[in-house]
């Protein structure tokens, strides 16, 4: 089948087994018969290529047209093409990936708890004939962040991974890297800055500019997988409840269930006739299948309302999707793209 859409994963890193598990959560599944190939298929979506790539080369490929969307890391986007003329953020938070670029320090540097102490440690290095040394794996940010804060006689030693280690091992004084619970920077005897934190990055999906704004086929495919990833997010707000109750008609089992703000639900219930196995009541009243869906921190407030109306059998699932009359994720892509809504 001819490729459509050309979507790009990571590879290799941390970010790799959280884009497959999401991806498949969301009915996206990455299909790919050999873990060894770097193309794969995308479950449900005819035309759509998957190409595994090292994180830092889809934002450049993406960029270049190579590749349509791709799921990154918000703080590669900001430090491979911060400009952002050719790459676009699709959706901007997939929500996982979670963590903070952040200054750290040796807890030994007692007296420096902040960027300004951290400046006068560069200037008192200079004095002495030195500069002070930053280990990162983020030099354009690093860089942009130290001189915005007039800190301007530094080196920076750029390197992936295990950077936490640099001060111990004697080749930096400070880090600038990502931490997602501060526990390895701890372990290694180091503090985060009070004032020293770059951004907050998670998983975000992005796209080229340029094909989505001029391909109208490109377009479709990433409202169709945009559909399906804004759907399970919005679930994972809410459950789906569904109790059994007595009354005389659907009318009046649905003011009971309205009156009350955890049960009435997106738009209120679903009402249906349950055909008991005993027959009808004696006392003329009807057996009643409720379902509605509510916010997940309103579900025990809502299964004791129906408790109190004399529900019983009541069951509690967790919603996979909840869509919307529109998919707000494509409505915006197509504002950021200039392209009017169909």
């Amino acid at each position: 089948m001819t490729s459509v859409l050309r979507f790009g994963v990571p590879s290799k890193g941390r970010m790799e087994e959280p884009t497959l598990d999401f991806l498949a959560s969301c009915g996206l599944a990455i299909i790919r018969p050999n873990p060894r190939q770097y193309q794969a298929r995308m479950a449900g979506q005819p035309g759509v290529t998957v190409l595994f790539q090292r994180t830092h080369d889809l934002i450049r490929q993406v960029a270049e047209g190579r590749i349509d969307l791709a799921a990154v890391g918000y703080d590669y986007v900001l430090e491979h093409d911060p400009e952002g003329r050719d790459v676009v953020i699709v959706h901007p938070d997939l929500g996982y990936g979670r963590a903070e670029v952040v200054v750290a320090v040796p807890e030994a540097w007692v007296d420096v708890t902040t960027i300004d102490d951290l400046a006068d440690v560069a200037l008192e290095l200079r004095e002495a004939g030195r500069t002070l040394r930053v280990a990162t794996s983020y030099p354009n940010l690093a860089r942009r962040f130290l001189d915005e804060h007039g800190i301007m006689h530094f080196a920076l030693h750029v390197a992936d991974g295990a950077l936490e280690a640099a001060p111990s091992l004697g080749y930096a004084d400070i880090i600038i890297d990502l931490t997602e619970t501060g526990t390895s920077l701890r372990e290694n005897r180091l503090k985060c800055l009070e004032d020293g934190r770059l951004l907050k990055t998670q998983a975000c999906l992005i796209g080229n500019r340029r094909a989505l704004a001029t391909d109208p086929q490109k377009r479709e495919a990433t409202r169709r997988i945009l559909e399906l990833i804004e759907a399970r997010l919005r679930a994972q707000e809410f459950v789906s409840l569904t109790a059994n109750m007595r009354g005389r008609c659907e009318e009046e089992i649905a003011q009971h269930v309205i009156s009350h703000p955890a049960t009435a639900g997106l738009t209120g219930p679903t009402i249906a006739r349950v055909y008991a196995k005993a027959g009808e009541e004696p006392d003329g009243l009807r057996w009643y299948s409720v379902t509605v869906v509510v916010r997940q921190e309103l579900a025990l407030e809502a299964v004791e309302h129906f408790r109190r109306m004399g529900g019983s059998g009541i069951t509690v699932s967790p919603a996979r999707y909840v869509f919307e009359d529109r998919c707000e994720a494509f409505a915006r892509l197509l504002d950021e793209l200039g392209v009017r809504h169909p």
